[in-house]
């Protein structure tokens, strides 16, 4: 179990912004590995540290929590690790590699990257070479949850299989193209948010089966 327990034909599940206690249930009653909580305050999907840690309590022993991050200070993240049992941490500001390292401490973390046209594949998996996991998430306007797809076909196939089992793909998924990416890159794991929304912030619940149902349906497709 877990987010980084890389396993070809069964790819991984995240669902990132989860608020309430209804919604840490439904996401571990559908099966999901990892559930992500925003520690960035202009997001609409933000919690406080000690609502982090209340919705943590209530996940089973190999479901990840993780905290995802947008250039927090020392003092945010200290508050951070101090109240919420966070197991994986994700970076997706403008942290440095040197920066990840220090904040996570020994924990383990994974970098967003934001792509765009011409993304620089080698160099980013070069310069964040201690990354548990690269997160490919779409290049919009601010940080995350912009619920855009970007061109997976701009993604080399060649740093595709030589990264599989650390890349994450997130950016515009939801149970309807999921299978479509699952079935193209083969990523280690796959990032929802938005894709599982009624509105901004706001999770369905049978959406969020629904994107887990298309996961596993498309691992079965792709298995010989």
């Amino acid at each position: 179990m877990g987010l980084f327990a890389y396993s070809p034909g069964h790819t991984r599940i995240k669902i990132c912004g989860l608020k309430t206690p209804a919604d840490v249930d439904a996401a571990v009653l559908a099966g999901v590995d990892a559930v992500g909580f925003v520690f960035y305050p202009p997001s609409p999907r933000a919690v406080t540290p000690n609502i982090a840690a209340s919705l943590i309590s209530r996940l089973p022993v190999g479901v990840d929590a993780v905290g995802l991050l947008v250039n927090a200070s020392d003092a945010e993240f200290s508050a951070i690790r101090a109240a919420a049992p966070i197991t994986l941490w994700q970076f997706h500001g403008d942290e440095s590699p040197e920066e990840c390292r220090r904040l996570a401490a020994g924990d383990p973390w994974m970098k967003a990257a934001r792509i765009g046209a011409q993304f620089p594949f080698d160099d980013f998996s070069l310069q964040y070479s201690q990354a548990n996991a690269f997160l490919l998430d779409a290049l919009v306007e601010g940080y995350g949850g912009g619920g855009v797809p970007f061109d997976w076909q701009g993604i080399p196939k060649a740093w595709v299989s030589a990264n599989a089992p650390r890349v994450v793909l997130s950016g515009g998924l939801n149970a309807h193209n999921v299978g479509e990416a699952i079935a193209r890159l083969h990523p280690c794991a796959v990032d929802v948010s938005s894709g599982v929304e009624i509105s901004k912030g706001v999770k369905d619940h049978a959406l969020m089966k629904e994107f887990v149902q298309a996961v596993r349906a498309a691992d079965a497709n792709a298995s010989p």
